[in-house]
């Protein structure tokens, strides 16, 4: 399993409102892919401008090749375009320590 970490910055109030319901909209694209295995946006606390969105996928391959390959990556980069230039980071990771999900 691969972690995928997209920090945004996103100032205008307006533009964060539109944001969300962009995120909201590609979220079930993402469900419907069967490399994503769960999704989940963060916006800051202290700096209400960033946010954080995690997409866990089955595998890196299983992102950049199925997913951006497949039916479900181009309505879900339709939902979020509009904010591509607001990105200040993409990574993927791996868990280096197992985590009890029941506790988070």
């Amino acid at each position: 399993m691969t972690v995928e970490y997209i920090r945004y910055r996103i100032a205008d109030p307006e533009r964060r409102t539109a944001f969300e319901k962009g995120c909201a909209a590609a979220a079930g694209h993402l469900y419907a892919a069967p490399q994503c295995l769960a999704y989940e946006l963060s916006r800051g606390v202290e700096e209400p401008e960033c946010y954080v969105l995690r997409i866990e996928w089955s595998s890196v391959e299983d992102h950049e090749q199925g997913f951006r390959h497949g039916p479900h990556f181009a309505p879900f980069a339709e939902a979020v375009r509009p904010y591509a230039g607001d990105i200040e980071e993409t990574r993927h990771y791996e868990r280096a320590l197992v985590v009890d999900k029941r506790r988070m």
